[in-house]
């Protein structure tokens, strides 16, 4: 298979930043959607941000398309799963709890592997929590140097064990070129994120929780707190 080059895909990057223009009204549409839907608050609340982030996961799709480029990404392929992934305590929360709400099999299955992890990854996680990823310049690499899957990640099949909920940055991590790029480098430079996408995302998720809160009932999220407290994802999820 014949991969672009990586002058190519900057110049389609550069192309589409001139070009394209991100279609805010998906995503208030989706929030008016969920805040007229019957249902208790807890429900609405998690349906939203479900499908805020598939949104996400389509905008992709539609850039990829305007560049006439394909992700080189494939099933199996887990080497962003090495990332340090950084979310608020609103989002860790609306995982954990679109988690909990899965089959039992999976929800289970997550668990389980959630406790063996801070058994298996324990001096990495150890190190990795001392990296102050506000201050340290250096905190991806440092992170990533560490080889510490991310705690979602299936080591036998290399898949995402929460892949529906997978927070942004998994989202809007792309590479377009050869895979081996990956492979060998532990940060390759050629490789593509999209994180402008995680504004209007964030922006509708807010606006949406602002509505709850207005109505006397924000569920199990401590508004706005939530909103403004940053961690790592290995710090939110239970063990």
């Amino acid at each position: 298979m014949k991969y672009p080059s990586s002058q190519e895909v900057q110049k389609r990057c550069a192309e589409l930043t001139e070009q394209y223009e991100i279609d805010d009204s998906m995503f208030d549409q989706i929030i008016a959607h969920w805040d007229e839907k019957q249902g208790t608050v807890e429900e609405r609340l998690t349906s939203c941000f479900q499908a805020l982030l598939k949104q996400v996961s389509e905008e992709m799709a539609k850039m990829d398309n305007h560049m006439s480029m394909a992700p080189s990404c494939q099933l199996g392929c887990a080497f962003c799963c090495y990332f340090p992934i950084i979310v608020t305590e609103l989002e860790a929360k609306l995982i954990i709890h679109s988690i909990q709400q899965l089959s039992p099999k999976r929800s289970e299955a997550i668990k389980t592997q959630l406790q063996n992890y801070q058994t298996l990854h324990r001096d990495k996680l150890d190190t990795a929590r001392q990296i102050d990823f506000k201050e340290d310049e250096q905190f991806k690499l440092k992170y990533r140097q560490l080889n510490l899957p991310c705690p979602l990640l299936n080591l036998e099949t290399n898949t995402c064990m929460a892949y529906e909920v997978r927070p942004t940055p998994c989202r809007t991590y792309i590479n377009y070129m050869d895979p081996k790029l990956c492979a060998n480098q532990p940060m390759p430079k050629e490789t593509v994120s999209f994180e402008f996408l995680y504004l209007p995302y964030f922006e509708a998720l807010n606006e949406f929780l602002q509505w709850l809160y207005e109505d006397e009932d924000t569920s199990f999220i401590n508004y706005p707190d939530d909103l403004f407290t940053e961690d790592y994802l290995i710090n939110w999820l239970p063990d």
